[in-house]
């Protein structure tokens, strides 16, 4: 994504301005000697020159300002990879690579683009589509080169294909890989009428849409695997990656694609950062300092959305504790739901997190915001919803259906008890209009680590 945004000004520009100058200076010459009369040529090749200097003009303006144009391309491609996500939000289906094909078409100057698993074609749209249907065999040798290197490459020497119908001829085309775990499940692939148009833009939209694809597919496929140990951890990365979130982020960023183009860059970095990192944690136990930055990165998209001034964050750790492990996802989600659920309609959000001992073998992190709190009846369902510190109370329990933020802190104290026992929980405290406070005890004598 990032390339698209330091793109050179767009060739086409420049080529459709002349063809349009070019065409309208004959006809406005034409119409104005018709009206004026014979009598009037001097006046109608004033007329044609005029015009032919109002056109050259608007082809100089567009051909060099392009960043109007350059953060129009970025938008609508930041909002095809919003639809894309969504398309394959349930894995990578016939019907959802043909939905992914026929938005990138829209998007590319390619004649034809196609997505294949590692032996049939999944997708089809554009030029020989009829030969080329979903279910077919794949048909270039490049695509099976990408699939054994995993590496994107690219084709300028034309290739005769066996189609369903006749032999055709591709002159040239972009293969991508689609990978999860490190190894090539399909590719994504952009034909052209010739090698003059694989620019630096069309290798971008390549690499760019392949990796969206790769992770989406990479969550779906953590989703699947319910047998492993961890599927707790599954479960808190499927509530932590939701579409909206995503959809939200890259709109947010669309948007200062027209206002700011430099923050627009900064937060395509850190989504991308963000992103690598949530797949790359999930399921780990990894330093508490590691979530945190991953917090902070949520936090930089949220403050992009609402401003500055809404989201004013705090994060302390006490001394000794920095490598302390901890499962991945467990402090951003709680601060998720803050944002989500504590913010008031003006003013700022304070959001503080303290990471802290708690007597000799245990550890206590706390997230406390000064939002609209709740009232008492939703502490009591949050705390049925969640594995919380138990109580004697029997009127404190109600049904486990909470949906909304209860899944995801439910999902934050599965994995408190999964990883440090039963000694282990979460408490949540919380006043109306004054705030709420999370409380994460963590007993390091009941832990995964100490029976290693």
């Amino acid at each position: 994504m990032r390339e698209l945004l330091e793109d050179k000004p767009f060739s086409w520009t420049t080529t459709v301005a002349l063809a349009v100058a070019f065409q309208l200076v004959p006809i406005v010459y034409l119409v104005t000697t018709l009206i004026s009369g014979a009598d009037a040529w001097p006046f109608a090749t004033m007329v044609a020159l005029l015009s032919c200097v109002g056109a050259t003009g608007l082809m100089l303006f567009f051909s060099l300002n392009p960043d109007q144009l350059r953060s129009a391309y970025t938008e609508a491609a930041l909002n095809t990879a919003s639809d894309t996500l969504e398309d394959v939000l349930h894995g990578l289906t016939p019907e959802a690579a043909q939905k992914v094909c026929e938005r990138l078409l829209a998007e590319s100057s390619a004649m034809a683009i196609a997505i294949t698993d590692t032996e049939r074609v999944l997708g089809y749209v554009g030029e020989y589509e009829a030969d080329f249907p979903p279910g077919s065999r794949i048909h270039t040798e490049a695509t099976r080169d990408v699939l054994r290197n995993g590496e994107m490459r690219s084709f300028t020497t034309s290739m005769r294909v066996h189609g369903a119908r006749d032999p055709r001829i591709i002159p040239a085309g972009i293969v991508g890989p689609l990978v999860v775990g490190g190894k090539p499940v399909g590719t994504l692939k952009f034909y052209f009428h010739s090698s003059r148009q694989l620019n630096r833009t069309q290798y971008a939209l390549v690499s760019g849409f392949a990796e969206l694809l790769s992770t989406q597919l990479a969550i779906h496929e953590l989703e699947r695997q319910t047998e492993l140990r961890a599927h707790a951890e599954i479960k808190a990365l499927q509530a932590q990656i939701n579409p909206h979130f995503l959809f939200n982020t890259l709109n947010t960023i669309a948007a200062f694609t027209r206002t700011d183009p430099l923050r627009a860059r900064e937060l395509l970095r850190e989504f991308s950062s963000f992103y690598r990192a949530t797949l790359e944690n999930s399921g780990a136990l990894i330093a508490v300092t590691r979530e945190i930055a991953q917090t902070k990165r949520y936090l930089t998209f949220e403050k992009a959305r609402f401003g500055d001034d809404r989201i004013l964050d705090s994060f302390e750790i006490e001394p000794g504790l920095e490598d302390m492990q901890v499962p991945a996802f467990i402090i951003q989600p709680i601060v998720e739901n803050a944002v989500r659920h504590a913010m008031r309609d003006e003013g700022p959000l304070h959001i503080n997190v303290t990471v802290r001992a708690d007597g000799e073998d245990a550890a206590a992190i706390e997230i406390a915001d000064d939002g609209v709190g709740m009232e008492p009846e939703k502490v009591a369902a949050l705390f049925s919803a969640v594995a919380t510190e138990p109580s004697p109370d029997p009127s404190q329990q109600t049904a486990r259906g909470e949906k909304g933020a209860g899944v995801a802190l439910r999902n934050v104290a599965d994995r408190v008890r999964h990883f440090y026992g039963p000694t282990s929980y979460v408490k949540v405290l919380s006043e109306p209009n004054k705030g709420t406070t999370f409380v994460l005890r963590l007993d390091m004598r009941g832990s995964m680590l100490s029976q290693e």
